[in-house]
């Protein structure tokens, strides 16, 4: 039997009470096997004590503590048969006394908190088996019959156990079932927003090849008497382009999906043009318009020299923002909004902070992306994300993107998102 996991100071407790139960049985047992069997104080202790030791056997061991207590019964009975013909109806209870029932009851129960179903019902079907031979085959002299009290007491035991036994077993497999669920679903979000991600990504670098693609075409026609070596380099060059480009649609175009919905009408999904270019931050101003539509009142703050970004660095701070603001809508609804962006020589800084909401959220239709997926697209382009609650019941998101992975202050190992001790410093100087 395992210990109590709380309170802490009481998780021996059922062991402690089988114990005294046990002395109990021992000294009871003694007493009536010893008189009314006229079995002697040596025999009616000895019986006695096998059956407190069974029930103590059955806090560890439950089947060989059966065997002791079903054994240590028929030995009983069949001594104290011989005792008993010249007794005066209606004679002692017998095969099974009080103490005896109260024994084996507890020991089939622990047997069948611990065993399956099947071997329960096998040892309660041994047990009235022998307690019929017993009673109804050997017989004796005047008694008071006990066997079917006891074995219907003890089918009251195994089955309670076996309940018991069921459903502590239904509510550990509840339990591993949600936890495998939420891997499983925390896998399966993980691989849709990196398929997501995928599908920006392959519009951004086909667009690129694309322009490289028509330089190389463009070119010799913008130098008066190109070489034939020229021509052949850049169609070479154009050539190559289109087979990338070509190769890179075969690839990941699979990935694209058909107009994801969008809840909120932040442009989270493909929208209604599928094809059109992928956002970046100029495009922030109509995504603050949209999310104070939706009932947000939203500030922003950009501030530092600003340089140019790669084309997924400001797709994935587009993205970080949107997907910030579009949590804020769900889950803090009347709140006040504030969007930082913060340029540095090495990269973008960027800061969403809610305040508390001003009335209770409703359900989210949400799929469960949010936090997920900035920190996949942070830690993909190199750079670090954190999400905590504030003092005052409000929400922060703060990240940092490198202007390139070369400017990267280390390399992050997948599921990384804010490094040992938090994003690095902006700036470039160590403290």
């Amino acid at each position: 039997m395992p210990p109590l996991s709380r309170p802490r100071w009481l998780r021996r407790l059922p062991h402690v009470v089988i114990c005294l139960i046990a002395v109990v049985v021992g000294f009871g047992g003694t007493d009536e096997m010893s008189t009314n069997y006229r079995l002697g104080i040596e025999f009616g202790l000895l019986a006695g004590a096998a059956q407190g030791v069974a029930l103590v056997l059955a806090l560890w061991r439950p089947f060989p503590a059966w065997w002791v207590s079903l054994s240590a019964m028929f030995i009983t009975a069949v001594a104290a048969r011989s005792n008993m013909s010249d007794m005066v109806p209606p004679g002692p209870h017998w095969p099974w006394i009080g103490t005896t029932i109260a024994a084996h009851a507890l020991i089939l129960f622990l047997l069948a908190l611990r065993m399956p179903a099947r071997v329960a019902l096998g040892v309660l079907a041994v047990t009235g088996l022998v307690t019929a031979f017993v009673q109804g085959v050997l017989g004796g002299g005047p008694y008071s019959g006990t066997g079917m009290l006891a074995v219907s007491v003890f089918a009251v035991a195994v089955l309670l156990g076996t309940a018991l036994r069921g459903s502590r077993e239904a509510r550990t497999q509840l339990v591993e079932q949600e936890y495998l669920t939420a891997e499983e679903r925390s896998r399966r979000t993980l691989l849709e927003e990196r398929n997501r991600i995928a599908r920006e990504l392959h519009d951004v670098v086909a667009h690129h090849m694309s322009v490289i693609s028509i330089q190389a075409q463009v070119a010799p026609h913008l130098v008066e008497n190109p070489s034939d070596e020229l021509k052949e380099n850049l169609d070479g060059i154009r050539q190559n382009a289109l087979e990338a480009l070509t190769e890179l649609r075969r690839v990941l175009g699979v990935l694209r999906s058909e107009n994801p919905d969008d809840a909120y009408g932040l442009g989270a999904g493909a929208g209604a043009a599928p094809d059109a270019p992928q956002p970046r931050l100029d495009r922030l101003d109509a995504l603050v318009e949209n999310t104070r539509a939706a009932g947000l009142e939203v500030t922003t703050e950009i501030t530092g020299e600003q340089l140019p970004l790669p084309p997924g660095v400001e797709l994935s701070a587009y993205r970080i923002v949107q997907e910030a603001l579009s949590n804020a809508l769900r889950h803090a609804p009347g709140s006040v909004v504030r969007v930082e962006l913060t340029h540095f020589p090495r990269g973008l800084q960027i800061r969403v902070v809610n305040s508390s909401p001003s009335r209770p959220a409703p359900p989210s239709p949400g799929a469960g992306h949010g936090l997920l997926g900035m920190r996949e697209r942070a830690t993909m382009l190199g750079g670090t994300l954190m999400a905590m609650e504030t003092a005052c019941g409000g929400f922060t998101v703060a990240a940092f993107l490198p202007r390139s992975a070369a400017t990267a202050s280390r390399p992050l190992r997948p599921g990384d998102s804010t490094g040992p001790t938090g994003p690095p410093d902006p700036t470039g100087d160590t403290p």
